[in-house]
């Protein structure tokens, strides 16, 4: 019966759930696929532990989906998969082995159960999987990655620094999507970074990196950064947008989730006639709100725009006398203190609005739950992927 086995399917599901212990199995494909194709090896950082929890929820995603019998988000998501891994340097060879180890490493893990039936599924799920990668990234005629020079690392705040680059070639993006990046600190380990510009012609890029407590990609960037440094960057991802006939905008930014933000709006504002937008921009203090003069000057500029800094405590750390005065001239909306969420659901639903958040997973999560609790339809609601 093959991918319309849906018991065969959900058996595969099962082995490969990192919430059904699949780690061993995991673990063990990687490990083959190592052996017998040794330069692969080299194409991944060395601690393999973050890739081996996102290969293990994609897969599981990925037969989910073909229980379901839904084809149009799996396709999409394994197309992008494959034009993006050209920035790796994955060649075809490189699919031949990985769907060869693959296999073998399902077919030992399940042994017991191993059949034609479960073979067969096994088979044209793992085709059809590798298939679409494959040629994708065959029909992709693009360069597979930009690189960039390092002009200035602005420290902004205590831990957040606005990282400039000049690249070799422009980056062409839509305002809101986001890249990899790879830095020489960490060479393979590639992290996600939205530019805070929009696509410049001349190819001057702007990211706003916060330093993450335990984060060895965000702290090397934040501290270590200096101008020289040679950057990679992938292609963009993700599709959050205005919609200009879409009606008026509520914009919820935490920390460096601005960047994104910013980026659409400073768009918008080449235009003369928008939508209204409302943007909150939230931080744990009043000094962390870094990008407040910059966000002056547009709201000063667009009366479509307006601004509300939020920030959880009202006054400052000892601290803050260390870093720049981030106070805008008079112009904006008062400060509120709260919790983001709570903050932004005191001024209504906003169930009239298209509805972007931005920010860490925790805070987009609980910013839409207080939304759609307050009356706001889920549909509208934009955000990026929730990856920590």
């Amino acid at each position: 019966m093959g991918l319309d086995d849906r018991d065969a399917l959900a058996t595969l599901r099962a082995a490969v759930d990192p919430q059904a212990g699949s780690d061993q199995l995991i673990h063990r494909f990687y490990t083959r696929w190592f052996a017998t194709d040794t330069a692969v090896r080299d194409l991944f950082p060395p601690d393999m532990d973050r890739q081996r929890s996102a290969f293990a929820t994609a897969m599981t995603w990925l037969f989910g989906e073909l229980i379901a019998q839904r084809a149009e988000e799996p396709v999409a998501f394994l197309a992008q998969l494959g034009r993006d891994h050209r920035k790796y340097g994955v060649t075809q060879r490189h699919y031949d082995s990985m769907q060869d180890a693959l296999l073998a490493t399902l077919r030992s893990h399940l042994i017991d159960r191993w059949d034609e039936r479960l073979a067969d599924t096994a088979e044209q799920a793992v085709a059809l999987i590798v298939g679409i990668m494959r040629g994708a990234a065959d029909a992709e005629g693009g360069p597979p990655y930009r690189d960039g020079t390092v002009i200035e690392n602005l420290r902004v705040a205590r831990d957040v620094s606005v990282i400039r680059l000049q690249l070799d070639d422009p980056l062409y993006f839509h305002p809101g999507q986001f890249v990899t990046v790879q830095v020489p600190q960490w060479p393979r380990r590639w992290r996600y970074l939205s530019p805070s510009i929009p696509a410049d012609r001349s190819g001057a890029i702007e990211f706003h990196v916060r330093s993450v407590p335990g984060g060895m990609v965000s702290t090397a960037i934040v501290n270590e950064t200096a101008s020289g440094d040679r950057w990679r960057l992938s292609n963009p991802h993700g599709a959050m947008h205005v919609d200009r006939g879409g009606g008026d905008v509520l914009m919820v930014a935490g920390g460096t989730g601005l960047a994104p933000l910013r980026s659409i709006i400073m768009n918008l504002a080449r235009s003369g006639v928008n939508p209204r937008v409302h943007l909150f921009f939230g931080a744990k203090y009043p000094c962390d709100l870094y990008d407040l003069r910059t966000l002056w000057q547009l709201a000063s500029t667009n009366p479509w725009l307006s601004v509300t800094p939020v920030s959880e405590y009202s006054t400052d750390p000892p601290w803050a006398a260390d870093y720049p005065d981030v106070a805008p001239p008079r112009g904006l909306h008062v400060r509120q203190t709260g919790r983001l969420p709570d903050v932004v659901t005191r001024y209504g639903s906003w169930g009239d609005r298209q509805i972007l958040v931005c920010g860490g997973p925790r805070m987009v999560q609980a910013t839409k739950a207080a939304l759609i609790a307050k009356g706001a339809d889920p549909r509208r609601i934009q955000h990026d992927p929730l990856a920590s």
